[in-house]
């Protein structure tokens, strides 16, 4: 289980946003020094939030826009931010486990430079 957790990390960490997203929480918590633990966990649902809408969007992607409303930029602009809320919904809901690997992550990486 741990090693998939490392790895899930690993695989999150090497995607652009997703990696640069979990460098501001960790560079949040080194400026504050120990970040609550109510803290970290705000951040880690966060990230999997942002994570969940980036994988709604492209799985969205391929939907045409047409129908009763015209599609267009306005319908892709609303598609967007449905995705959002999708992802907060879906997140709120119990999540895909991200934010619970993302915790641990967190938490491992203060301990680290603790020590």
């Amino acid at each position: 289980m741990m090693i998939a957790d490392t790895m899930l990390t690993q695989t999150l960490l090497a995607q652009g946003q997703a990696g640069s997203q979990l460098s501001a929480t960790a560079r949040l918590t080194n400026q504050r020094g120990a970040a609550s633990q109510t803290d970290q966990r705000a951040a880690a649902v966060e990230f999997e939030q942002f994570f969940i809408a980036q994988m709604l969007e492209h799985m969205f992607a391929g939907v045409p826009t047409d129908g009763p409303f015209g599609g267009g930029n306005g319908e892709s602009i609303f598609r967007s931010l449905l995705n959002t809320e999708y992802a907060k919904i879906i997140s709120r809901a119990g999540g895909v486990g991200i934010a619970d690997t993302v915790h641990r992550e967190i938490l491992r990486l203060q301990e680290s430079e603790t020590s």
